[in-house]
C-alpha cells in the first residue's frame, strides 16, 4: 500500500512558478511510474504528465508541453511538477498517483492517489 502526499500548491499571477512536490511512503517508490493529474471545478480529472518507473521516460499532456516537467528523485520517495509561464486554465487541484504500469496515462491505470493540493493561477 502506497500513501502519497502532495505539497507546494498555492497562489500565484499568471506567468509565474509553482513547484508541486509529493512524497511516497509504504512501498517501493521506484517500482512505481508516478503521474500527476488535475481536476478543475466543474471538469473531469485530467492527465497532466508521467515519469516511468524505469528508464527516464516522461510524457505529457499537450496543455503542459514546454511549461511542466515532471521529475523524481528515488533517494526521496518524491516525484515534483515544476510548472513555469502559468496561465489561469492551470486553475485546479493537483493530485499525484502511482501506478504499476510502465509509461501510464489514463486515470484507470493508476492504483494510488494522494489527496491534491489546491493551485490558483490569478490573471
Amino acid at each position: 500500500q502506497v500513501q502519497l502526499v502532495e505539497s507546494g500548491g498555492g497562489l500565484v499571477q499568471a506567468g509565474g512558478s509553482l513547484t508541486l512536490s509529493c512524497a511516497a511512503s509504504g512501498g517501493t517508490f521506484s517500482s512505481y511510474a508516478m503521474g500527476w493529474f488535475r481536476q478543475a471545478p466543474g471538469k473531469e480529472r485530467e492527465f497532466v504528465a508521467a515519469f516511468s518507473r524505469s528508464g527516464g521516460i516522461t510524457n505529457y499532456a499537450d496543455s503542459g508541453k514546454g511549461r511542466f516537467t515532471i521529475s523524481r528523485d528515488n533517494r526521496k520517495n518524491t516525484v515534483y511538477l515544476q510548472m513555469n509561464s502559468l496561465k489561469p486554465e492551470d486553475t485546479a487541484v493537483y493530485y499525484c498517483a502511482a501506478s504499476v504500469i510502465p509509461l501510464p496515462r489514463r486515470y484507470g491505470d493508476y492504483a494510488y492517489w494522494g489527496q491534491g493540493t489546491q493551485v490558483t493561477v490569478s490573471s
